[in-house]
């Protein structure tokens, strides 16, 4: 997905963007189905709300490792009085939460991750947030599509082979260990860089001081491929129930499965996109 896209819902322009690897939608977008003119009033009184608090923390534990929650407690206590105000910047620079992002002038606004998002949509109209769910779902099915063409066009303009045991070696994952699958990932983005790379992002970035990116921009085309993948089986996986140890064996055979073939196809250089 581009860095940023719209989606039109019940007429509502709503805007999507990728942050941290992870999807984010306006909340500035679907307050205008409730308020036109008066969304940041519409959202500091949904954040104002004792089960909104609730969710938002919740989010926050499962997700964040950065997340204070003794500045929860505090603001959950506070919850329900007729003087409680909370907007989402006060909440981000209190807390240090990670699934609401706020940025004043005119191409700011607040932004919340996906299933945030959703919770506001549902406080707003239960209708709207059907229809949101639809054209997300929309939206993502066109960049599967697109995804799909590109990895065509792509590995056409390959023309020659892998040919030594080490290259391949190097691209493809080694199994996950007894310690990696015991282990509770905070996200399922770091789930999924140790099933196909064997080792998060912030492991990445501790072994790479001073290098600019991150894990997945040093990644290969052959290993980009692999992750859209393990991306949409994780999802299968997760409404399935199954839980993260054994999500994480699975996709990381599969990793190493289809990096053996894609080894045999793909040059171990990242190829120069036009």
């Amino acid at each position: 997905m581009a860095k940023s896209t719209k989606i039109l819902v019940k007429k509502v322009p709503v805007t999507v963007k990728r942050i941290n690897d992870q999807d984010y939608v306006s909340l500035t977008d679907i307050a205008r189905f409730k308020e036109d003119y008066q969304t940041d009033d519409v959202i500091r009184n949904w954040m104002r709300n004792r089960n909104t608090l609730e969710f938002l923390g919740i989010w926050e534990q499962l997700d964040n490792e950065g997340f204070n929650p003794v500045e929860f407690d505090g603001f959950r206590k506070q919850a329900g009085l007729n003087s409680f105000t909370l907007t989402p910047k006060q909440w981000v620079e209190k807390t240090g939460a990670i699934g609401i992002e706020s940025k004043p002038g005119r191409y700011g606004g607040t932004f919340a991750h996906l299933g945030i998002a959703l919770e506001f949509a549902s406080w707003i109209s239960v209708e709207f947030k059907l229809y949101l769910i639809k054209e997300f779902q929309r939206l993502k099915e066109d960049e599967r599509m697109t995804l799909d063409w590109d990895v065509r066009r792509n590995l056409a303009k390959i023309n020659y082979r892998i040919y030594t045991d080490a290259i391949k070696g190097h691209l493809i994952p080694d199994p996950v260990t007894k310690e990696q699958a015991s282990h509770t990932y905070a996200n399922e983005a770091a789930l999924l860089n140790v099933a196909l790379f064997g080792i998060t992002a912030r492991q990445w970035r501790d072994g790479h001081p001073g290098t600019k990116g991150n894990i997945r921009d040093d990644a290969n085309d052959a290993q980009l491929v692999c992750l859209s993948n393990l991306e949409s089986l994780n999802a299968e996986l997760i409404k399935q129930g199954l839980p993260q140890r054994d999500r994480l064996q699975k996709l990381n055979a599969i990793a190493i499965e289809q990096m053996r073939i894609l080894a045999d196809q793909v040059n171990i250089k990242r190829l120069k996109r036009n």
